[in-house]
């Protein structure tokens, strides 16, 4: 309705307006080539109005006309470009669908359709590889490597070729390439990172720690953890060839994390092999209340060389109050005790653990207790059968592996900082590597992990 009226009032204003033209007084004198002419003024603004609008209308027939072949390549460019991006966007469902050779043959359309977008390319190369055509990908992306748009992703996609191929060496030649052009790349300074830790450079490794950027209290913990390990492991590699230098980074790592155990005993071994006892004893004490690791306990007791089993004992006893409050403490004590042939505080420490949790550890020695105190050999073997049956004692363990000692890397997986110490959950087992400068506890002890240090059951 409003429309109608807009149109009834548009239509009688253009009509008041050409009558009112027609109706100017005064006549318009036009000469040429001998004619003349002298219409009135407002019939020849008429028709100066009416060839004006035919001339436009002209120019806008011919105009169209010259360039339609224009306007029919551009709707065809962009209907090929349609089809393409179409294409593209199919190959790209086609693959995360688990079809691969489908979504090779939709990016080479994609790639025809639109030669000049490299995604094209990369995707054909991404399918080739799914597809398993090894050389043809690698085509792609040496060529993808020169565009520098694409050229992480070529490296992205060769470093995981070489990876599928079992090509190590190659493969972290594409990973340095690409941290070199883009620091920023996080699959390739892991990749980095891992070759450094697996081959030992503890030095390398550690200088990428402390460049890595953190945004949140969590990525800033397992910084200073992964620095704390690598420092622990470069102590762990020179505390016998280079004894200062070890106890450097020994110490730096228990600054980082100050309840680390592995650096702890490190740092106090270098102390003690240096005769510095009182050092290493302070240290000791500080980490076995925090921890409570029986590690740390048996080389408190071993602290001043050359000490009988007796002394030794009366060391523990420093550390340990009876009754022991909690697992690990009884067996440290425990084993001083059965060493110093003090049977009666040897069955006083493990008593409030024998029952019916009783684990390997409180088994064997009850064993050696009924065997060294009265000869009982009825009742030694009653306690081994139960150690075979009973719960395993926590140890340092890594993918399923123990180990007598902890190890900055799992020899299974090579990850960093894989070994903690907890109940095994496999019963497979590797020896230490080398003998410890002191002597270090033979059978499992009962511990929490170091993640709860404090608490220990």
């Amino acid at each position: 309705m409003i429309r109608l009226a807009s149109w009834i009032v548009g239509s009688l204003i253009i009509t008041a307006l050409a009558a009112w033209l027609i109706s100017l007084d005064g006549t318009l004198t036009l000469e040429a080539a001998g004619y003349r002419m002298q219409p009135q003024l407002g019939v020849a603004i008429f028709l100066f109005l009416l060839v004006a609008i035919v001339v436009i209308i002209v120019w806008g027939v011919v105009r169209r006309v010259i360039s339609a072949p224009r306007s029919m390549a551009r709707r065809n460019r962009e209907r090929r470009r349609e089809q393409g991006v179409e294409a593209l966007s199919d190959a790209i469902i086609a693959l995360q669908a688990g079809d691969p050779a489908r979504a090779r043959l939709l990016a080479r359309e994609a790639q025809a359709r639109l030669p000049s977008n490299p995604a094209a390319r990369l995707l054909e190369a991404r399918a080739d590889l799914a597809v398993g055509d090894m050389a043809a990908a690698r085509e792609h992306y040496r060529a993808l490597i020169a565009d520098e748009r694409t050229a992480l992703a070529a490296l992205a996609g060769l470093y995981e070729q070489a990876r599928t191929q079992t090509r190590p060496e190659a493969a972290l030649t594409f990973a340095r390439k690409a941290l070199a052009l883009a620091p920023q790349a996080g699959w390739a300074a892991t990749a980095v990172f891992e070759d450094f830790v697996r081959r030992g450079q503890w030095a390398e490794a550690v200088a990428m720690v402390n460049v890595e950027a953190v945004s949140n209290r969590e990525q800033r913990a397992r910084k200073r953890r992964r620095q704390a390990v690598i420092e622990t492991a470069r102590a762990r590699e020179t505390e016998t060839s280079a004894p200062l230098p070890a106890l450097d980074h020994a110490l730096t790592a228990l600054k980082l994390l100050p309840d680390f155990v592995p650096a702890a005993l490190i740092a106090a071994r270098i102390h003690v092999n240096r005769g510095e006892t009182r050092k290493a004893m302070s240290l000791l004490r500080r980490i076995w209340r925090a921890t409570g690791h029986p590690d740390v306990a048996l080389l408190y007791a071993h602290a001043q060389p050359g000490a009988s089993a007796v002394d030794r004992l009366k060391r523990m006893g420093e550390l340990v109050e009876m009754p022991p409050p909690h697992r690990a403490a009884a067996l440290v004590l425990a084993r001083a005790a059965i060493d110093a042939y003090d049977w009666s505080k040897a069955r006083d420490a493990l008593a409030p653990f024998t029952g019916k949790d009783a684990t390997q550890g409180i088994a064997s020695l009850m064993a050696e207790i009924e065997e060294g105190q009265s000869g009982d050999q009825g009742k030694a073997r009653e306690w081994l059968a139960r150690a075979v049956r009973a719960p395993r004692d926590p140890a340092w363990t890594a993918d399923g592996l123990t180990s007598d000692e902890w190890e900055p890397i799992s020899p299974i997986t090579g990850r960093l900082d894989a070994f903690e110490w907890k109940v095994p959950v496999v019963a497979s087992s590797r020896p230490a590597s080398a003998e410890p400068a002191l002597p270090m506890v033979q059978e499992p002890l009962a511990v929490l992990p170091l993640a709860q240090a404090g608490n220990p059951q």
